[in-house]
């Protein structure tokens, strides 16, 4: 759908590094673009205001940013609700509020292949646009973006119906967004963003908007609240899942591993034999379910041998279970990616072998962190646990209250600040005796934003500090 931007007023709410080009964009069809944020001038530096005061845009900052929002269309940073007053009096008076995902998704002509989850989207977004990528060979573009990697709407115009598009959503960009799929993935759901959303029945409606007019949904049938969805559904469903699938309607496509090979199963047809899981390169059985999400959404539009090739190539996103260096018999892991749990949960069983010094902790999204602790001292492996940020007490606590923490022998350490935390963690790895192999583990469980402005920020402030050892 082509829209016409000409003498149009857009506000783009936030002045980060991703709204330059979207403000050039606008600029360029003749629209009168205002960029608008909370922080002051002299926050957001000079250079950030000059950037964005060179696309032609007018730029509104401090407190009062949001203050006579008079302009037709409103495209909101994810982090801000669709329905707070401002927003509100835009749509009252017959404005349009959405974010650039939301409106890429409206507008452009090629194949969406979307991803959505609590846990995974980066990694499956990822190798579903690699095996895109691979399939289109020749005859189109494959397109990575949304929730991860640059923008997407200021790539637009050099789009063609003959392109693919892998778009991780978030749930923040799923609230307003209306759009067609080719297939829509739910890598899985558990309590996560509860800050952000008005409860867990809200969360669990804003990821069931992908599926509204995707011609193929792919669930996780190991995950409750993914199979309760799935089987509510009036058209077919790809399932996956680690373990056997069965009691799905016929309808159904199952994919799953058998005898150590992810195998896909049509009705009446005979199983498809796609990957051994020895041939995937990522380590955890959480990565096989990547895979197995991967492979469900782009069946049809890529070869099992390309499958196959990718799976044994392909190293991972980076800030996931990311070895930064070695030092002895010390290897040391960047998984700040894992702002959840569940994702630290994953990220510790795919380390098997070593005895794991973990750092936890940091933005306080008001989920419950029980399920971390029985991970963790489930685990069997972890021998010290090193907290910090403002999530440090709560996890402290959790793990204070379960049954099993005495008995564990797991040492429960908190430092003031990210570096000591690193720095407390590696030295205690270090200064342990025994000829066992360690690791060094940065999974947070928690988002970032307390001290540092995303995962990515504090992924590469951890590999700094362990650099630098």
């Amino acid at each position: 759908m082509t829209q016409n931007f000409s003498g149009m007023t857009i506000a783009l709410i936030g002045a980060g590094v991703s709204n330059t080009p979207l403000a050039e964009f606008f600029t360029k069809k003749g629209a009168i673009v205002t960029v608008r944020d909370r922080k002051a001038e002299d926050e957001l530096g000079e250079e950030r205001c000059r950037s964005i005061r060179s696309t032609g845009a007018l730029l509104i900052c401090g407190e009062e940013y949001l203050s006579d929002l008079t302009e037709e269309l409103v495209i909101r940073s994810p982090g801000i609700r669709h329905d707070i007053p401002e927003f509100e009096a835009v749509k009252a008076r017959g404005g349009r509020v959405i974010t650039e995902l939301g409106l890429f998704l409206e507008m452009n002509p090629a194949k969406v292949f979307a991803v959505t989850g609590s846990d995974g989207k980066s990694t499956t977004t990822t190798i579903t646009s690699i095996l895109l990528e691979r399939g289109i060979m020749g005859t189109g573009k494959a397109y990575l973006g949304g929730n991860i990697g640059e923008p997407l709407l200021h790539r637009i115009d050099g789009m063609t119906e003959n392109d693919r598009v892998a778009a991780e959503i978030s749930s923040f960009q799923l609230m307003d967004a209306d759009f067609k799929a080719e297939s829509a993935v739910i890598t899985n759901i558990s309590p996560n963003h509860l800050n952000w959303h008005t409860g867990m029945d809200e969360y669990i409606d804003a990821k069931k908007i992908a599926l509204r007019h995707a011609k193929r949904a792919v669930l996780n049938y190991g995950c409750e609240i993914t199979r309760e969805i799935g089987l509510s559904l009036d058209y077919p469903v790809t399932w996956f899942s680690r373990d056997p699938i069965d009691n799905v309607p016929e309808k159904d496509m199952r994919i799953f591993p058998e005898d150590g090979v992810i195998t896909l199963f049509r009705h009446e047809n005979a199983p498809e034999k796609i990957l051994p899981l020895e041939d995937i390169l990522l380590p955890g059985m959480h990565n096989a379910e990547n895979y197995m999400a991967a492979i469900g959404a782009t069946l049809g539009y890529v070869s099992y041998d390309d499958i196959r090739d990718v799976a044994s190539t392909f190293g991972g996103v980076r800030h996931r279970l990311e070895l930064v260096r070695s030092i002895g018999n010390v290897n040391f892991y960047n998984s700040s990616i894992d702002s959840s749990p569940t994702r630290t949960a994953a990220a510790l069983s795919a380390i098997p072998n070593r005895d794991l010094y973990l750092i936890c902790g940091g933005y306080d999204k008001n989920i419950p962190f029980e399920p971390l602790a029985d991970a963790v001292i489930g685990c069997g492996n972890v021998k010290t646990l090193v907290l910090t940020g403002a999530t440090a007490d709560k996890i402290k606590d959790a793990m204070i209250a379960h049954p099993g923490f005495t008995s564990s022998g797991i040492e429960l350490l908190c430092e003031p600040d990210f570096t000591s935390a690193v720095m407390r963690a590696s030295s205690s790895a270090m200064d342990s005796t025994g000829c066992r192999c360690k690791a060094v583990l940065l999974s947070p469980a928690c988002a970032s934003f307390d001290a540092f402005a995303n995962f990515e920020e504090r992924g590469y402030r951890f590999c700094e500090i362990v650099r630098n050892i």
